[in-house]
């Protein structure tokens, strides 16, 4: 059959049947078929922006601080509020807590294997992470994987969901790059799930994953994310996911290429990724 004698059956269908008996005979929810989403208000963004600024700052700082501050900005929001929006960001309060990040009940987690191992050398660990990116009118999240001991990002992308496909996507072209030891996550649904640790384990990477409340189990990514905002994101005012494409991808080039890292003696990334700074 082709592709319009399928349409012309559907719309048949369609015609025949109500959007109610459609929904019973397909097992769905009809709320479901007539759900639009709905853009979050200019004050939930505000909030989410003022949010974001605090906690790269301020990363111990729990719901409560964080309500007091966003307060003295303007924002009528009360703690409830500010720990929804935290939640939905992933944003956690560096000390140890109850369920700080929660994983897919059905996925394994892995325990963390970098408490007291020197890193001493490229591809030893890679570790990777998600943050949130303002745009002018909303969001998009951003995922990196960075060298541990080079800092060199290897990959990254954008996206304007949480769903684990860019995640994935992300790995694949850090794979291609080269192979890791040990690759370190924390335990979040998008890099506890199946398809993310069988593409670890099929290629032989031990997987290491941050304990719950620990976000200092991954510390050189948040330095990334705190050098990506305040020298990138918060000198620019991204008005859509393209400019903040373009934007990020502009400074993680400088980042890797021409950004002088003192704890590398002053090299790049790049050049000790790749061997160039320990002949010098």
């Amino acid at each position: 059959m082709s592709v319009n004698a399928r349409r012309a059956c559907v719309d048949f269908a369609h015609s025949l049947l109500s959007v109610r008996r459609q929904c019973a005979l397909l097992g769905i929810n009809r709320s479901g078929v007539s759900y639009q989403p709905v853009a979050p208000s200019a004050l939930t963004v505000s909030v989410l922006h003022a949010l974001d600024e605090l906690y790269t700052a301020y990363p111990f700082y729990g719901s409560r601080r964080m309500t007091v501050e966003v307060c003295a900005q303007g924002y009528p929001v009360n703690r409830k509020r500010v720990s929804r929006l935290m939640r939905a960001m992933g944003l956690w309060a560096i000390y140890p807590g109850p369920r700080t990040t929660v994983p897919h009940p059905g996925h394994k987690i892995y325990p963390y294997l970098l408490r007291g191992v020197p890193v001493t050398a490229v591809n030893q660990v890679w570790s990777t992470d998600i943050t949130y990116i303002r745009l002018r009118g909303g969001f998009v999240y951003l995922t990196a994987i960075i060298d541990w001991y080079s800092r060199y990002v290897l990959a990254w992308e954008l996206s304007n969901t949480l769903e684990g496909t860019f995640c994935l996507s992300t790995l694949d072209r850090a794979l291609r790059v080269s192979t890791p030891h040990i690759f370190n996550t924390d335990q979040g649904a998008q890099y506890t799930s199946g398809d993310c640790t069988g593409r670890l384990l099929e290629a032989g990477i031990q997987i290491s994953m941050d304990g719950k409340g620990r976000a200092l189990d991954n510390i050189f990514v948040e330095r990334l994310w705190r050098s990506v905002k305040y020298e990138e994101v918060y000198l620019n005012d991204y008005g859509t996911m393209r400019d903040a494409v373009e934007g990020l991808g502009a400074y993680l080039t400088f980042y890797n290429t021409r950004r002088p890292h003192q704890s590398l003696d002053y090299h790049t990334p790049r050049a000790v990724y790749f061997g160039d700074a320990r002949s010098a």
